[in-house]
């Protein structure tokens, strides 16, 4: 499904066709030696289902450039084992799947470098083609000239009703920024579902307190349109 011309929402990406360039972001690997460090235990199972889903995504799309737009890894203030271990695995296992993998530096990649510069790859705090200019969102850049924003950062979910049960789904948002549009990515860690947009406040200074006129494409076993926010409040009041 295309949520603009030329940008395909493949699974939990983007890929804009024209460019040949594929975006996942938020992908937080580490974030399972994260909670064990804190005594909640969980399986180590995020980074071979970080590789299965993207094995599945580029059996759909074979792009000559990949990109990851911000918070590859999960902890802050130092490099666990685990983590340095399977970013690099993963950085591998991307550039023997296309030809230029560009990362960009999320809130989240503090110490990142370390283990980037081993693979040779410049984190970078922003990305320009064209008419796009993508960034991780946490912070606003002056300088944005472009037609459209894309931003990860903010893990937007939306929690639908029915039958007195309430569950939470990965969604993209589209609507916009000043007098540009933004596209909200979310969150490809497999662990966590993400935000949801009718509890949680916002993370990223893109986007605004009132988001009834984004549109919402609800990520599951096939992407969703589910229209305007404001159409999706007012079903959701009509059923809890």
């Amino acid at each position: 499904m295309y949520i603009d011309k030329n940008v395909k929402i493949i699974d939990l990406g983007l890929y804009l066709e024209k460019q040949d360039l594929l975006i996942v972001g938020d992908i937080h690997l580490g974030y399972e030696e994260s909670l064990n460090n804190r005594g909640i235990l969980v399986p180590r199972f995020q980074y071979k289902e970080t590789v299965e889903k993207m094995k599945k995504m580029l059996d759909n799309v074979k792009p000559k450039k990949i990109l990851i737009n911000g918070d590859l890894k999960h902890e802050f203030g130092s490099i666990m084992s685990y983590e340095w271990k399977n970013v690099l695995n993963f950085i591998d296992f991307l550039q023997e799947r296309c030809q230029e993998l560009i990362i960009i530096k999320g809130n989240h990649d503090v110490i990142l470098e370390p283990i980037t510069k081993k693979k040779g790859i410049l984190l970078i705090p922003y990305y320009k083609i064209d008419e796009y200019f993508i960034c991780h969102g946490d912070k606003i850049f002056e300088e944005i000239d472009s037609k459209v924003i894309i931003i990860g950062n903010e893990h937007p979910a939306i929690s639908l009703s029915k039958d007195g049960r309430k569950e939470l789904y990965k969604c993209f948002l589209k609507g916009r920024y000043k007098k540009k549009k933004l596209i909200i990515m979310p969150s490809f860690n497999m662990l966590t579902i993400g935000s949801d947009i009718f509890q949680e406040k916002r993370l990223s200074p893109y986007i605004p307190k009132d988001l009834s006129k984004f549109k919402v494409y609800v990520a599951e076993d096939k992407i969703y349109n589910f229209g305007e926010v404001k159409n999706i409040k007012n079903y959701v009041r009509r059923t809890v």
